[in-house]
């Protein structure tokens, strides 16, 4: 959790009271759910390994999330206030201009992402394209306490969502260098209101991250995904010792990093894919291409990149205005091409997203439709 340059209750007012920590000094901070590591093949070359761990989570830009708030069982609904604060909290994301939309559906059956607000079980979410692996009766989020008592609590839910965009905990980046006073952590995460045992406290805070899954070289203490730590926790940098407090919302690193794996796509992005004519993929490590696929013909087809390359082939139909995901395939750290055989229709709009995370020689890789 972290404070927020938005006020979600008083679009007048330019500046707000950042959330403080309880009586005793202590924040409530998000907690991770545990999801195993990706398990690449012994094959797969170190370099290729880490492409696959730093892309693998993120979406193919341009997806449409759908958000589903529960209202059932009562223990995990709340007011149209705090429900407010969220919605606001996605725009504060969309703002940056990215290509990624977020809409809200009614169903969970429609949701990537779904929503809970269960008081006794923290904030969380899972990371990424992890959401699609959890049940659809099943929570991908949560906010376990009164997103309305600061205003400064949107940020608390600009966190969650980042999380769901692909990103991990700042604070647990490598290449931060922190020191904790790891048993002053234990003791203060244990205590009000957290309550943690030792493990959920080395996961989230003390544990760092895979180096191949950060953004960047560096470290940025003032990112949302960066939690707010008070006097006595962190040993070195020295300057932290007596706390560590992120500014407001969303910091100029975080705005860079979202746009690099998510840009505003425009028009211009799109190549059309017709059948039997190779088009050659001219994409570094995590860059994307767009097309766009009109069928002459109502039949079967088969979608296939070529080439010694890591990808993720995911395509989408227009269904009343909007692209709905139809059917993927991510071939990263296997020994086949991405591959999509599917049924199209004379008269339908498709949009096929090929994102790259690794070719063995630039310029040798292509898709094909036939």
């Amino acid at each position: 959790m972290v404070q927020s340059n938005t006020n979600p209750f008083n679009e007048q007012e330019q500046s707000i009271v950042p959330v403080p920590p309880d009586e005793a000094g202590n924040y409530s901070y998000c907690s991770l759910p545990k999801v195993a590591p990706r398990d690449l093949s012994r094959i797969v070359d170190r370099n290729r390994a880490n492409l696959i761990q730093f892309l693998d989570k993120k979406w193919v830009n341009g997806t449409i999330l759908h958000y589903y708030f529960f209202d059932q069982p009562t223990y995990w609904t709340t007011t149209e206030t705090e429900k407010n604060v969220v919605r606001k909290a996605f725009d504060v994301w969309k703002q940056v201009g990215i290509g990624l939309e977020f809409k809200e559906v009614n169903s969970p059956d429609e949701a990537e992402i779904r929503i809970g607000f269960q008081r006794t079980d923290g904030a969380w979410s899972y990371i990424g394209r992890d959401v699609l692996n959890i049940g659809r009766d099943e929570r991908t989020m949560n906010f376990g306490w009164d997103l309305t008592r600061y205003p400064g609590e949107i940020d608390t839910a600009v966190h969650e969502i980042g999380h769901t965009l692909g990103f991990p905990h700042e604070h647990q980046n490598p290449n931060a260098g922190i020191v904790w006073d790891e048993q002053a952590v234990y003791t203060e995460l244990a205590a009000p209101p957290n309550n943690w045992d030792r493990e959920t406290t080395y996961y989230n805070i003390i544990r760092k991250i895979n180096p191949d899954t950060v953004q960047g070289s560096s470290w940025d203490p003032n990112s949302i995904m960066h939690y707010p730590f008070g006097a006595g926790l962190i040993q070195a940098p020295p300057k932290y010792r007596n706390g560590l407090t992120p500014a407001p919302g969303l910091s100029e690193r975080d705005k860079t990093w979202v746009k690099q794996f998510y840009p505003l796509l425009e028009e211009k992005d799109y190549t059309e894919l017709k059948p039997f004519q190779s088009v050659p993929l001219t994409l570094t490590p995590g860059e994307q291409m767009n097309f766009r696929i009109e069928p002459d013909a109502t039949r079967s087809y088969t979608i296939r990149t070529f080439g010694t390359s890591d990808t993720v082939m995911v395509l989408f139909e227009e269904v009343n205005g909007e692209l709905r995901y139809l059917t993927g395939d991510d071939d990263s750290g296997e020994d086949y091409n991405a591959e999509i055989k599917v049924r199209l229709f004379r008269g339908r709009r498709y949009v096929l997203r090929i994102r790259l995370y690794y070719s063995d020689r630039a310029g040798e890789t292509a898709v094909m439709m036939w």
